[in-house]
């Protein structure tokens, strides 16, 4: 049942700001239509947060970013002139589509500081919406599907699980789910999909026999449906959905083809792809080359 265990990597975004990468991964570039995966924290910020940890200004082709923050505060702007505060159990996505850009500031901490801690996604789109309009919705805490039940407790984020259906709007099938449970409480995986994986944010789970801790994810192979049991307090994220077939990523930039990436290239040099309309004095420039 289990095809793959997939343990963090440190990588630091800029400023000193160290994320736990997850995907993509030198053998599993994809979870469903997941490419990217990266654990935010936990980070215990000092007052006054110091502005070179922002994430400043950078552009998105072919894919929706998934934020995600179970502790902290973070502030999106975008080039379509959004501005949003993104707060614990709330859904920020922004689908880029033809191309967009946005920052990821930490406004709301910057004098008292605090903890930071959560996820943020990316979800390639299906060749036919590659070169969609850009858009951006955002689903507060209360609008998501919660459940509550033997010990298990969570929210579904995006798509569709155990016959629930978060309101996200999604381009292809896909699930994505937080949970926290008790210790001995058991969550089934969710059925019905291709690629399926579960992601331990804190704690430890049995599946099936095999102990896995916080920042490794499991990846099943397609069939059954495995029980998670908490071995201690535990947070999971679970994800997957139908996979779209091969996809190029280089640095913010997803596309299924390679011609497509390199004119993102020459758009975000040139200044095609237009800044945050409220956040637009610097930006991120082209890397030379990406890790």
């Amino acid at each position: 049942m289990l095809d793959q265990v997939i343990d963090t990597r440190v990588h630091d975004i800029g400023g000193g700001f160290e994320v736990g990468r997850v995907l993509p991964y030198r053998q599993r570039r994809m979870v469903g239509p997941f490419i990217f995966f990266d654990r935010m924290g936990p980070h215990d910020l000092p007052a006054p947060v110091s502005e070179q940890i922002d994430v400043r200004p950078h552009p998105h082709i072919g894919l929706s970013t998934v934020t995600y923050l179970f502790e902290g505060q973070m502030t999106h702007r975008d080039s379509l002139g959004v501005q949003q505060d993104i707060l614990p159990g709330a859904l920020n996505w922004m689908t880029a589509g033809s191309g967009i850009s946005h920052s990821e500031r930490f406004d709301g901490m910057r004098q008292g500081g605090g903890r930071i801690d959560g996820i943020q996604a990316w979800v390639a789109l299906p060749e036919d919406n590659e070169e969609d309009d850009p858009a951006f919705d955002h689903y507060a805490a209360d609008a998501l599907p919660a459940f509550n039940e033997a010990g298990v407790s969570g929210r579904i984020i995006a798509g569709s699980a155990y016959g629930v259906q978060s309101p996200a709007k999604v381009h292809s099938p896909l699930f994505y789910l937080h949970a926290e449970l008790k210790p001995g409480a058991r969550l089934e995986l969710p059925s019905g999909y291709a690629e399926r994986a579960a992601y331990v944010a804190q704690g430890r789970v049995d599946i099936d026999g095999v102990q896995y801790r916080s920042g490794q994810m499991a990846v099943f192979a397609a069939g059954g449906a495995p029980y998670l049991t908490a071995l201690e307090a535990t947070r999971i994220m679970l994800l997957g959905g139908e996979p779209l077939g091969p996809r190029h990523i280089w640095w913010n930039f997803v596309s299924s083809r390679k011609d497509r990436i390199e004119q993102a290239k020459a758009d975000w040099t040139a200044g095609r792809i237009a800044l945050p309309t409220q956040d637009n004095a610097e930006f991120i420039p082209l890397p030379q080359t990406v890790a």
